[in-house]
């Protein structure tokens, strides 16, 4: 069989959309889906019936995300409303976050794999408190680009000086939490300006339509993923004449690249070996990147099973039995120190105890404080965790893929817990320990 090269990259952008409440998220949404022609005709016609039983003269574009009976009742957005569409240049995946600060544990869920978040601030108001932790949320989860969209420029008469105060208090926080670039639009959702087609009211303003700044940000692989991790997924042995003694360990290459020759180290067993082929769509390739779906076959007989991580031998992460994690507590009921749990991190699912919580974040400022060992819904905070078996963990400023996990509920399931290895700012830690007891046997 010839062997070919790897596939072409497909040009993606996962960005999410975040604000207060009112701001005109929905709006905005609706606006790039409806002027970008990516809404379908019935799509349209069910907006409009939806918008007339409200008493709307047009179309009520905030319906083409705001789904839930619910959230149309209270005008609001609740949930994380996804949307796929794509332009001549590229193809979007787009997460509409809730406003409503009880909400915040949803913009996290959308945020987390976003490499672009638009934050939008209302220009009556200025920047706000939600404002400010939305901005800090997209700091922690390190997104890579933010944009700073100043809606409802309509009714504040399209005045420059609004923008620029408002770009100039927000910019000026973004730098204390250490976000490196933000891009500002003033826009007008409602109306269009500045959100597809630029804006004959905003002479004054040349810089790119909040479209033109999507389709064209750049979207290469994280720096901070350059070094190769696949999580095993599947271990393939066709029985068949024509490959009798067929092994490969199939997964999706969570970053980096791997390559034919390679060597490479089996984690947690730290055993090593050499790359003696990949797979990629049923075809044989030199080399595969993050994201695809792969299939690696290794030189030598090896004991590789679901939940094992192959990586570079050279950039092989550090295994540990105690994992120190920023974490957003996303359930209902609390997580507190001692407590059992599931933690599954890339396609490895372990027992573990939560030994302490020490501390948790103030969303203003990044701030830590002093904490009672206990997070409620929405709380992020600074977690300790000990695993019945060791993991082979990156700190998450080193890959936003390997460095996260999640807590479960080991009796119904639940998903509890968003983590971050590491993930820690420049603040004080609290004085004091609130461990738990150590001598937990699992």
């Amino acid at each position: 069989m010839t062997r070919t090269t790897e596939l072409p990259a497909t040009t993606l952008l996962r960005f999410a959309t975040a604000g207060s409440v009112d701001d005109g998220k929905s709006t905005l949404v609706g606006r790039l889906l409806h002027d970008s022609k990516s809404v379908l005709a019935d799509q349209l016609e069910a907006v409009e019936r939806a918008s007339a039983v409200r008493g709307r003269s047009g179309p009520d574009l905030a319906l083409l995300t705001d789904g839930l009976r619910a959230e149309r009742e209270q005008g609001i957005t609740i949930d994380v409303a996804y949307r796929y569409f794509a332009t001549p240049k590229r193809r979007f995946i787009l997460a509409d976050t809730p406003g409503h600060v009880q909400y915040t544990r949803n913009m996290v869920t959308g945020a987390s794999t976003a490499q672009l978040t638009v934050i939008l601030v209302d220009a009556r108001n200025g920047v706000v408190e939600q404002t400010r932790r939305h901005a800090a949320i997209a700091a922690l989860l390190r997104v890579p680009h933010v944009v700073l969209a100043v809606n409802k420029m309509d009714l504040v008469g399209y005045r420059e000086a609004v923008f620029a105060t408002i770009v100039a208090e927000f910019t000026a926080h973004a730098a204390d939490l250490g976000i490196p670039e933000v891009t500002a639009i003033p826009i007008s959702a409602l109306a269009g300006d500045n959100v597809v087609e630029p804006s004959a009211r905003m002479d004054w303003y040349s810089g790119p339509t909040v479209l033109e700044h999507v389709e064209s940000v750049p979207v290469g692989p994280d720096p901070a993923d350059a070094r190769a991790r696949l999580p095993v997924q599947y271990v393939i042995r066709p029985q068949s004449a024509e490959h009798p003694d067929y092994r490969g360990y199939a997964g999706r290459i969570a970053a980096g690249v791997l390559q034919v020759g390679e060597p490479v180290t089996v984690l947690p067993s730290g055993r090593t070996t050499r790359i003696a082929g990949i797979d990629l769509l049923g075809r044989p390739v030199d080399s595969a990147r993050t994201g695809q779906s792969v299939t690696v076959l290794l030189e030598d007989d090896l004991d590789v099973a679901r939940g094992d991580l192959i990586v570079p031998t050279a950039e092989a992460p550090e295994t540990t039995p105690t994992i120190d994690a920023t974490v957003c507590h996303v359930a209902d009921r609390a997580l507190a120190a001692g407590d059992r749990v599931l933690l599954k991190h890339g396609t490895r699912t372990v027992k573990a105890i939560v030994e302490a919580i020490p501390a948790r974040l103030t969303l203003d400022d990044l701030s830590l404080r002093p904490h009672s060992g206990r997070l409620d819904a929405n709380d992020i905070g600074r977690v300790r965790i000990r695993t019945a078996e060791p993991l082979p963990v990156d700190a998450y400023a080193d890959s936003r893929r390997t460095g996260s996990f999640i807590l479960i509920d080991p009796v119904d399931g639940t998903t509890l817990t968003a983590g971050m290895v590491g993930a820690s700012f420049a603040a004080p830690e609290p004085a004091g320990d609130t461990d738990a007891d150590a001598g937990w046997d699992f």
